[in-house]
């Protein structure tokens, strides 16, 4: 694999950078001691630091030559509420909170192009490396845009990259259109009159009705939905009682629904006040309902895409780079920036999954061995879409 000679020649600096991000894991927006980390070294890089977009997020800005073209690359920074059991000598030292999901390995990728550009120069325009926080179920790519991201740092595209286990290392996966799922999340409140458990008939019981509109909430994807188009509706969780001998005033239903295309939205949230209203009234109890939170699904385009994969074939060869990967339900808050600008979100083969540990498990661990990967990566995009007048290709 042509990784660039002088990104492996410091591999070690990197894992170092990982493995305290790794051992010091920071929540959404209270990502401080690692925003630090970030700006303290991309100023050492010579880089120019913009601090407070969504809270703790960066932007270094790396200006070279003449033109005035500029592309964005982004990496997450937050951690996840998980309770770490790798037993590694870089283990999370904050109990209940880890990198379960490789944002420290992302953040460091990110670094590690920042100071080979820096040191080579290689390209001619701007480069914003853009270090998000909050991912994770808080909308932090949102955030950033909404406080001005792409106005104070305008970009023709912006590129995002995550690891992906299952995909082996030295790959690439990705594909134009539709890449990951919007993410979409409701609550659904049922009341009631309580009652003495032995004496129901008293009562009109909420966790009976919650059962029969669970039950029909799963004919929406299959009798609403389009079957050709990729729908997910979920129950994650259901609250109500607190004893074994009262029927309970009130049950909460709350769920995520995913999807691909835009227009489904209000399809899925249309069905899922008809159907609750439906049970409702069936059951002879009184529901009320929230749609909220929506993140927009990850939309590659065409162009931006090609650029990717033009950068992945020089970094692991062209057998080694999938143009066609199947989209993953999963969502990912990048969404906000593609819907602001064209651009493209890649995968990265983190590996194989071993005995069921993947992203979210509280036994993953990002994989060392692809920091040079994805920060060779990071550095071909822009030496090829920001190409220096008779400069010299990356070795």
């Amino acid at each position: 694999m042509p990784i660039i000679n002088r990104i492996a020649e410091f591999h070690a600096d990197m894992k170092a950078w990982r493995h305290d991000i790794h051992a010091h894991p920071e929540m959404a927006f209270r990502e401080h001691r690692t925003s630090d980390l970030v700006a303290k070294k991309l100023e050492e890089f010579g880089i120019e630091v913009a601090r407070g977009l969504a809270g703790t997020g960066v932007v270094g800005t790396l200006r070279c030559g003449t033109s005035d073209r500029a592309i964005g690359l982004r990496a997450d920074m937050d951690a996840l509420p998980i309770r770490e059991k790798t037993r590694s000598a870089h283990a999370s030292t904050h109990d209940g909170v880890m990198h379960a999901c490789g944002h420290d390995g992302h953040t460091t990728m990110l670094l590690g192009a920042a100071r080979y550009l820096a040191e080579t120069r290689n390209f001619d325009g701007v480069v914003h490396f853009i270090f998000q926080p909050a991912e994770e179920n808080e909308c932090g790519g949102q955030k950033m845009v909404e406080d001005g991201l792409f106005a104070r740092f305008p970009v023709e595209a912006v590129y995002g990259m995550h690891n992906w286990p299952g995909v082996p290392v030295g790959s690439f996966g990705v594909r134009a259109g539709p890449i990951m799922a919007a993410d979409d999340k409701f609550e659904i409140t049922i009341t009631s009159r309580g009652a003495h458990a032995a004496m129901p008939h008293l009562g009109d019981d909420p966790i009976v009705a919650a059962g029969a509109l669970i039950g029909a909430i799963q004919t929406i994807v299959s009798r609403t939905a389009n079957p050709q188009d990729e729908v997910v509706v979920s129950i994650t969780q259901v609250h109500g009682g607190n004893t074994w001998n009262i029927v309970p005033e009130e049950v909460v239903l709350r769920g995520t629904c995913r999807y691909f295309k835009p227009e489904l939205r209000k399809v899925l949230e249309d069905a899922l006040l008809r159907v609750s209203q439906g049970v409702a009234a069936a059951h002879g109890v009184a529901t009320a309902f929230s749609y909220y939170k929506p993140i927009p699904p990850a939309v590659n385009a065409e162009a931006p895409t090609k650029n990717a994969v033009r950068a992945a074939v020089m970094v692991a060869g062209d057998a080694n780079v999938r143009r066609d990967v199947v989209p993953s339900m999963g969502c990912e808050d990048f969404g906000f920036m593609l819907a602001a600008r064209p651009g493209c979100y890649i995968w990265i083969g983190n590996g194989p999954i071993v005995d069921g540990v993947g992203l979210h498990s509280s036994r993953y661990d990002f994989n060392d061995d692809i920091l040079p990967l994805g920060a060779s990566y990071w550095s071909k995009l822009v030496e090829s879409v920001l190409p220096r007048s008779g400069g010299r290709p990356a070795v």
